[in-house]
């Protein structure tokens, strides 16, 4: 395998007030593209040799504006999406807590087995993203692949490259707009960057 560079998409137009916005495809910002390019700038020196990105415009479009400079063709993979909330789409954990409290309650109590009415559960998510790391095998040691993707799915792909059991996602942290970089090989995964945001200005 190789050197893998973890993004999480730029900031939304809906980034507010913490939503939880899964499968809605919600548009990157003007900061976000802002957050986007200042990626690619931090980036440039990278010789990246391919890039992976979900279906929903916030990412892929943070992908693009990364990839343009590199000139690496941006493949777009749904197992890559973020967790579908289902009803709970678009709403704040409070809201959650109101209608539907069984849930808030298994939220808290990190169930990964349950799942959002309507939508998916985390061992669900997870599904999807065992069914993308084949992808990854196909690079060789010294390749460097970029990831554009969601919190959910970056956070699940993490623990599977440093070999941890996923109940461990929640411990880990990735604002909008970071980088997380992990070197891979035959024996094993080094993570030498998590929840980077150093290139970020205001």
């Amino acid at each position: 395998m190789a050197r893998i560079i973890l993004v999480r998409h730029g900031k939304t137009k809906l980034h507010k007030a913490s939503r939880f916005w899964g499968k809605t495809d919600v548009e990157l910002s003007d900061t976000g593209i802002r957050q986007a390019e200042q990626l690619r700038d931090c980036l440039a020196k990278e010789k990246i040799n391919a890039v992976y990105t979900s279906q929903l415009s916030r990412a892929r479009r943070t992908a693009e504006i990364i990839a343009a400079r590199q000139g690496v063709k941006v493949q777009v993979c749904s197992d890559l999406n973020e967790c579908n909330f289902g009803f709970v789409e678009g709403m704040t954990f409070t809201e959650i807590q109101k209608q539907y409290p069984e849930l808030a309650e298994a939220l808290r109590s990190s169930d990964n087995a349950a799942k959002f009415a309507g939508g998916e559960s985390i061992s669900e998510l997870d599904e999807r993203v065992q069914n993308f790391l084949p992808h990854l095998k196909q690079h060789k040691e010294k390749e460097t692949v970029l990831i554009v993707a969601h919190g959910g799915t970056l956070l699940l792909l993490i623990c599977h490259l440093l070999e941890i059991d996923i109940s461990n996602w929640r411990k880990l942290r990735l604002d909008l707009a970071s980088r997380t970089i992990i070197d891979t090989s035959d024996n094993g995964a080094i993570m030498s960057k998590l929840n980077d945001t150093s290139h970020l200005k205001t």
